[in-house]
């Protein structure tokens, strides 16, 4: 079969796909319909956490599978609860709200930002601040929400109630705060979509107390930074904050489509019968792939993705044809003297694959990667960027 013509022929032409089709792989390999391997250093944009095939998550899944592989929220199953205990055990969140996505996990946030400040404000309360350059998710509401404006000219109108802030700025987050009706801030501590810029720390506590100070909801977006993605447990965690809302999802799942918005205290109360819900939320195979992830992401294996980490900043900072390394953990973007996009095409060529986020190569490899396979694909990408 002639995979490509037929994808072409039968789905919707949104993605420039790289020419290439994947029809396997284990770990950090994959294998193409040719029969090539490949390195995988985007792990399906942040989402295999532990490589392709990992045998535990597997198991986990395919025992799930066999036992029941959905029923709707109107019945309790022990994936979606013993997932969300782990969830609120480690983080000190209460509550947890199961959708099927980043975006979803944001909206469910919104919609709580949303009812705290009118319960608590007044109606005309329902304004969010986020940041410029941030990305949110593709919903008409998460749309809005990010401060991009190449992804909001096709779609007007969006959601009203959004203005975005500068990074950085915390001057220019008091005076939206002060000249709108706010119920809540949302930021991500790397922007990746925005070029995997890691957040100052001065400014995410600020951010953080400014909440505080003037009893808004703060909303860390954890979609992409999360789970173990930055050698913490969640991204937040690097800068000594405490959020009323994290959102997660893509390296929760392991593969499978799950969303997350865990509440805390101030705001666990906030949604109650009928005021939210999601038919494949929670799905129990989605949760026992999900909880097999959360259970495996110990101090360990955060001090591998640092130590990890280090090798490639220190690899590539300097590196001839490379101008500055940016991100936290292993959520790494390069900036490179010679067209990303040309070079990322190139380490394809040679069994390196690599993503890119704005004018970046953006790397996002499995957090288990052996330090064997990372550094054969770093040398790889030294190699095109000197050429």
């Amino acid at each position: 079969m002639d995979i490509k013509a037929i994808d072409a022929a039968y789905v919707a032409g949104t993605y420039a796909r790289f020419p290439l089709t994947l029809v396997s792989g284990k770990g950090s390999l994959v294998t193409s319909d040719e029969g090539k391997e490949y390195i995988d250093l985007g792990s399906g944009i942040g989402v295999t956490a532990f490589g392709i095939a990992d045998e535990a998550w597997t198991e986990a899944v395919s025992l799930q599978l066999g036992r029941l592989q959905h029923t709707s929220n109107l019945y309790y199953t022990e994936p979606c609860a013993l997932l969300a205990k782990r969830l609120c055990e480690r983080t000190g969140m209460k509550k947890v709200f199961f959708g099927n996505s980043g975006a979803e996990a944001n909206e469910c946030a919104i919609k709580v930002a949303r009812q705290y400040g009118i319960e608590k404000k007044g109606e005309e309360y329902t304004t969010l601040i986020t940041l410029k350059n941030s990305f949110h998710g593709r919903t008409i509401t998460t749309l809005a929400a990010t401060g991009q404006d190449v992804f909001h000219a096709k779609f007007q109108p969006l959601t009203p109630g959004f203005v975005h802030g500068v990074a950085n700025d915390l001057d220019s987050i008091k005076s939206l705060v002060k000249g709108n009706k706010v119920c809540g801030v949302m930021i991500e501590c790397v922007q990746g979509e925005g070029g995997v810029i890691a957040l100052d720390g001065d400014f995410v506590r600020g951010v953080a107390q400014l909440c505080q100070e003037n009893d808004l909801v703060f909303i860390v977006d954890e979609v992409q930074t999360g789970n173990g993605r930055t050698g913490a447990l969640y991204a937040y965690m690097n800068y000594g904050v405490c959020p009323d809302v994290v959102t997660t999802a893509k390296g929760l799942g392991g593969g499978l489509p799950i969303g997350a918005c865990l509440m805390g205290d101030r705001v666990e109360k906030v949604l109650g019968f009928g005021d939210h819900g999601s038919t494949y939320g929670g799905n129990p195979v989605c949760a026992a792939g999900a909880l097999s992830v959360i259970e495996r992401l110990d101090d360990a294996l955060l001090q591998e993705v640092k130590e990890k980490s280090q090798y490639v900043f220190d690899a590539l900072r300097g590196a001839k044809g490379v101008e500055a390394v940016s991100g936290l953990g292993l959520m790494i973007g390069i900036k490179t003297e010679k067209n990303a996009k040309e070079l990322v095409a190139k380490c394809m060529e040679k069994g390196v694959l690599c993503l890119t986020a704005k004018d970046k190569i953006r790397l996002l490899p499995a957090l288990n990667i052996p330090f064997a396979l990372l550094k054969k694909a770093i040398d790889v990408i030294k190699e095109v960027c000197a050429e």
